[in-house]
């Protein structure tokens, strides 16, 4: 199943209504397994499963290298006979330790994970690489350049116009990983999902492009996969600047039409603290 799906749909065009087929995002419950004992379900986009529930454990600090994982693979269990609908869609993890993680048994909606207080101390806790130590220098023009990048590799979003998407840069701007989703942190998880299972978290030396807001959620994410810049399209939080200020990170916003804000962590791009 791709990112997208068709729905015939009525058309207001220059005072006339059409009717006809549009492509619309895919948003359907994936169910987590920790070690056999269900973890979370969260709403998301069908791709890229494993790469989501592998990010999602690196940003509740049960995983940090390929070699915590014994196993990860999608099963799909049939409820009832033959209606698609009924398939439940789950990702089974298996640690070569037992993980340490703490279920989310509700549901998750795409449009958050987790917020405020229970947030900064997942943070606090789940951080293995100070950003402190990485001083790498970005270059400006590649940052804003990032989000033009970004947007050539989201073909869910050309489709539908209903996507976040979250893309992992090297320094000097060549784009390594993007990924797609109805959720802004289920785009980064597919990220930081990737680069687990290709052995580079933490992931020193990037910068992380999102398409959305700048939540003080992807702040959480990036800071516990060791990524030292998180660019934004749009504005961050009051809680997300603050986070990232307290976790050393550099968070720039609003990198769009030549122009950009930066909210912490100047240095990295050759600036002296405001």
């Amino acid at each position: 199943m791709g990112s997208t799906e068709r729905r015939r749909v009525q058309h207001l065009r220059d005072g006339s209504w059409r009717a006809g087929p549009d492509a619309l995002a895919v948003e359907e419950p994936l169910e987590i397994e920790v070690d056999g004992v269900p973890a979370s379900t969260t709403m998301r986009t069908t791709d890229h499963d494993v790469e989501l529930a592998l990010g999602w454990l690196v940003s509740e600090g049960a995983i940090a290298h390929r070699d915590d994982v014994a196993e990860a693979k999608e099963c799909f269990e049939r409820d009832g006979e033959f209606e698609d609908d009924d398939v439940r869609r789950i990702v089974q993890v298996r640690g070569r330790l037992p993980l340490q993680v703490r279920p989310r048994l509700h549901m998750t909606t795409s449009a958050c994970g987790v917020c405020g207080s229970d947030l900064i101390d997942l943070t606090t806790r789940t951080r293995r690489w100070p950003l402190t130590d990485d001083d790498t220098a970005f270059d400006v023009d590649a940052v804003l350049a990032q989000p033009e990048g970004l947007l050539v590799a989201q073909r869910g979003f050309t489709a539908s116009g209903g996507l976040h998407a979250a893309g992992l840069f090297t320094s000097s701007g060549e784009l390594l990983c993007a990924r797609e989703d109805v959720g802004r942190h289920n785009a980064v998880d597919k990220v930081v999902g990737w680069a687990l299972l290709e052995d580079r978290i933490p992931l020193r030396g990037h910068s992380l492009q999102v398409s959305g807001r700048a939540s003080a959620e992807l702040v959480h994410k990036a800071v516990v996969a060791g990524i030292p810049l998180l660019a934004s399209v749009s504005a961050p939080t009051t809680l997300a600047v603050d986070l990232a200020r307290e976790s050393g990170l550099t968070l720039v916003g609003f990198v769009r039409d030549g122009g950009l804000n930066v909210y912490s962590g100047g240095h990295r791009l050759g600036l002296a603290e405001a």
